[in-house]
Order: structure tokens, then sequence, then C-alpha cells
């Protein structure tokens, strides 16, 4: 990690501008679920991770409770992050194909995973006064990452936070949807239980996606006509 998104990340953890998501990151971490009793939980807004050299960027929701919550890195340690790794690993962009703890040796590739919100929210739903004061850390770690030549929005909420992130007018989301801005922007369902057990969201619709955004991030930009 450079230093530049070394700083952001230490901000990122002793940030405690929402007091109800600190209060349920805190109070989770306490009472933990029963398969993880005998672990340390992280109970504290969660750094982005990844490859400080990305051309591709990817904008998820906000850490699951006994999920990055519990680990202390992105999608680490529940189903989304299952399913986002593998389809990851099978195209490019990840060194193994799942992610269980934030030691286990995991390098995305060519990638960096940021979120709209940094705490875990009660139910999965962080209020919009919640994600507008967290969206700083969005916008630094773009200004990090020199690279970037496609951002991929796990969701509607991600796409809506990505476009305010980027002052830009409001997008429309469907999977799989490309929008041709600099960066492109991908839109893609987001890998949570809800979409990836209903069959809404599987496995060769996913990689097909981080197949178009490794398409994209590898398509020779276009030079500017010469005067």
């Amino acid at each position: 990690m450079s230093r530049e998104l070394q700083k952001i990340a230490e901000r990122v953890v002793a940030c405690t501008a929402c007091p109800r998501l600190i209060e349920y990151c805190q109070e989770v971490a306490r009472v933990k679920r029963r398969a993880y009793r005998d672990e340390e939980y992280w109970g504290k807004p969660v750094p982005g991770f990844g490859d400080p050299n990305a051309r591709l960027l990817i904008v998820g929701l906000a850490p699951a409770a006994h999920g990055a919550n519990r680990t202390g890195r992105m999608f680490t340690g529940d189903r989304s992050g299952d399913f986002l790794f593998r389809a990851m690993y099978e195209t490019g962009f990840a060194s193994q194909p799942e992610g269980k703890h934030r030691n286990d040796g995991l390098e995305l590739i060519d990638a960096y995973l940021a979120a709209s919100g940094r705490c875990a929210p009660p139910d999965n739903k962080p209020l919009p006064e919640e994600l507008a004061r967290c969206r700083h850390f969005l916008i630094e770690e773009m200004a990090a990452l020199k690279n970037i030549r496609a951002v991929l929005c796990l969701g509607q909420i991600a796409l809506d936070s990505y476009t305010r992130a980027i002052a830009s007018k409001r997008l429309a989301f469907g999977h799989g949807l490309v929008h041709d801005l600099t960066p492109t922007v991908l839109c893609s369902y987001h890998p949570s239980q809800q979409n990836t057990q209903t069959g809404r969201l599987t496995m060769p619709m996913f990689q097909d996606i981080f197949v178009k955004a490794s398409q994209v991030i590898h398509t020779p930009a276009t030079k500017p006509p010469s005067a």
C-alpha cells in the first residue's frame, strides 16, 4: 500500500463521525456470532484494500457485521466476499479464490476495493447522511489511485455514491450497463446472498462483468489528435 493510501486507511479506522454506526460495530464485536465466539472482532471502520497501482476500482456498499466488521478487510469472511473473490480470481484480478482473514495472503491484482460506507450498518442499511459523511474517503482514495481506467459499482447505492463523489448526474443502474465516462463506469448487482442464492446474480454473469472491466483497462487509451 502506498503511503498516501496508508494515511487514508488510518483516518478511516480512526473515524467516529457516525455514532450510531460506531456503537453498532462495537456491539456486534462484543456480542459476536456463536460461530466466531473465539475470534477477536475488528469492530471499527474498515479501510479500502488492494493494489495501489490498480486500474480497476470496485465500489461496494458497506462492511458486513460478521464479515469485514469481524475480519477488518473489505469483503473478507462472508459469503458475498467468497463470491466476489472467486470471480476476481477466475478473471485474473485476485491471487487466490477466497479471503478468510486479513492476513491470509490474498492480493488483488490491478484492482482496489472501496465502499460507499466504511462501518457495518444495522440491517445492512446505512442512512443517507451517514453515506454523505463517509464519501470523502472514497474521494481521497480516487485521488490517490493514479491509474484508474474503470470503476465497477456493485449495486445502485454504490453507483449513486460514486456519481456523487465525482459530482456527476445520476446514472442509470442495471446489471451489465456500461457508461462511457472517464474512467469507464460498469454496473453489477451486488454479490449479496439475496442476489446469488436466488439466481439473480450467477457466477457466469459476475465473471462476465470482470471480463468487460479487463477489456476496458487493457484497451489502449485514445490519444488526442495532433494539432
